[in-house]
């Protein structure tokens, strides 16, 4: 009877181990490269992330639940930008992430920016998500009106590693300055906005969705103005560099603050092409459900912009195969 007693308990743990691996082998976790907390990527990541995301009991869609990936648990994770995300995703450090159109495309080709390094030609795209505009601020009673004006001024042009500081310098070459022509300051988010509030600096870059946190706080602590990047400079950019569009940022983005027109870039979804097939798949066919739109559309202000109508704009890398299938089975690609 001992014995007996013995032999099903062995049985019983031997039941809960294998439930347990069972388990644990049907969770799949999947990171998602963003940017600073203060800027758009973080927020939009993270709606994104939950979007897609759908733990081990979890309720099913159409009871109210989760409409992600069974098994899935994305989660956001902050970096330094798109550069630090596209280098991530070739290094297999991160399963996927945001970076601007023009930094994924160079690093794909090795071009541009990227002359000289080996292209990452394991790159690819899963979406085009939203526009993103360069903002370059300044305090509302300073002298710097135009990006002529940074000449012999405190700038931050973002961390190296940054989709921002790439496109300052590619912005301020266009205007006839180069970095040694300024102080540069390599500040990020709130640490750029509390420089500029505190007088440590006199302006800075960053190029994000808009709103965004970090200057609607500075907007409401201090006085200040957006600059123009615009004139000859936007002509001699946009013509160069086709993932650049003059645009506009309106009156009514930042409260109390003028709008400006500028230039803009588009914000794109990438992973490996060694991701999982089914995976990408699965993935972006839960980015484009019904329930995703509703989470996109409340999540963020510039979640609305995001749509399937849209998410093969400006794309420069080629389609994940897994994305690619659900594109064309959605008819959105022929």
């Amino acid at each position: 009877m001992i014995k007996s007693i013995k032999t099903a308990a062995v049985s019983a743990v031997l039941a809960l181990g294998l439930a347990g691996t069972a388990v644990a082998q049907d969770i799949k976790f999947f990171t998602i490269g963003t940017g600073g907390t203060a800027f758009t990527y973080y927020p939009m990541g993270g709606v994104i992330a939950n979007a897609i995301s759908k733990p081990p009991g979890s309720r099913e869609c159409d009871a109210g639940g989760s409409c992600g990936v069974d098994g899935l648990i994305a989660s956001a994770v902050s970096s330094r930008g798109s550069v630090d995300n596209v280098n991530a995703i070739i290094s297999g450090l991160r399963n996927s992430g945001f970076a601007q159109s023009d930094v994924a495309y160079w690093a794909y080709s090795g071009t541009g920016t990227m002359e000289g390094k080996e292209p990452a030609t394991e790159l690819r795209t899963i979406a085009a998500l939203f526009e993103e505009h360069i903002h370059l601020v300044a305090l509302a009673d300073s002298d710097i009106n135009s990006v002529a004006d940074l000449k012999g001024k405190r700038v931050s042009l973002d961390e190296p590693g940054s989709g921002t500081r790439v496109d300052a310098l590619l912005i301020m070459e266009a205007n006839g300055l180069s970095e040694s022509d300024l102080t540069p300051e390599a500040l990020k988010g709130n640490a750029a906005s509390e420089a500029l509030r505190n007088g440590k600096i006199d302006a800075f870059f960053v190029v994000t969705g808009y709103p965004t946190g970090a200057i609607v706080e500075l907007s409401s602590a201090a006085d200040i103005k957006l600059i123009p990047i615009d004139g000859a400079g936007a002509e001699a950019l946009t013509s160069k560099y086709g993932f650049f569009a003059q645009s506009a940022i309106p009156d009514d983005a930042y409260e109390g603050v003028a709008g400006v027109n500028t230039v803009a870039v588009g914000a794109q979804w990438f992973t490996n092409a060694k991701e999982d097939e089914e995976l990408i798949y699965n993935i972006t066919k839960a980015l484009w459900n019904e329930q995703s739109r509703k989470l996109l559309d409340v999540g963020h202000a510039k979640g609305k912009t995001v749509t399937a109508e849209t998410a093969l704009n400006g794309i420069g890398v080629p389609l994940h195969a897994g994305a690619e299938r659900f594109y064309k089975e959605a008819g959105l690609l022929k």
